[in-house]
């Protein structure tokens, strides 16, 4: 079975700076008509860098959530922009970290029931050090925490991020592979 919907129209409601909002006339598999309501997001990019064992990580209070919150470097993709570059300008402007080579671990599609966002999450190799230049408005702080540390976090509930929590996932993983 085709489980497909069809747009018929789309209708903004909203258009702003990072997010867009549609309240879309679409028609269901069967032949129905059904309203969608989307959020349209250029998508982001994050960073996982590991050193001598321990994550890197992010703490900065995320006015949506009303809560400080522990995440891997991440940020907007600018438009057009290659997802690479912006997890690698992310790393350099919140950590002063400059990465030789990134890797691309996974595409993340973080909400699917109502937004287009799409998260890339990139590991870093061969890091210098450079110099942190924050966005203007932007407040964090950054530190290197071990991955088993990391992961008590996750257990606790302290570290909430899904990108991060996907990043982290992968370095368990990958060491239960070894």
């Amino acid at each position: 079975m085709n489980f497909e919907e069809k747009t018929v129209n789309k209708n903004y409601v909203f258009r702003g700076r990072i997010i867009n909002v549609r309240c879309d006339d679409a028609v269901l598999p069967d032949g129905t008509p059904c309203k969608r309501e989307i959020v349209e997001h250029g998508g982001g990019a994050a960073v996982l860098y590991i050193r001598e064992g321990a994550v890197l990580l992010v703490k900065q209070f995320r006015y949506a959530y009303g809560e400080e919150l522990y995440e891997i470097p991440a940020g907007k993709l600018e438009k057009g922009e290659d997802p690479a570059l912006t997890a690698a300008r992310e790393l350099e402007e919140e950590a002063g970290l400059i990465p030789e080579r990134m890797e691309h671990l996974y595409t993340l599609y973080p909400t699917p029931g109502y937004t287009n966002e799409k998260i890339y999450i990139y590991r870093a190799e061969g890091v210098r050090q450079g110099s942190v230049h924050l966005d203007e408005g932007e407040f964090l702080t950054s530190a290197f925490y071990p991955v088993a540390t990391a992961k008590e976090m996750i257990e606790r509930g302290e570290i909430k991020d899904a990108k991060t929590i996907v990043a982290i996932q992968h370095v368990l993983l990958s060491e239960v592979r070894k």
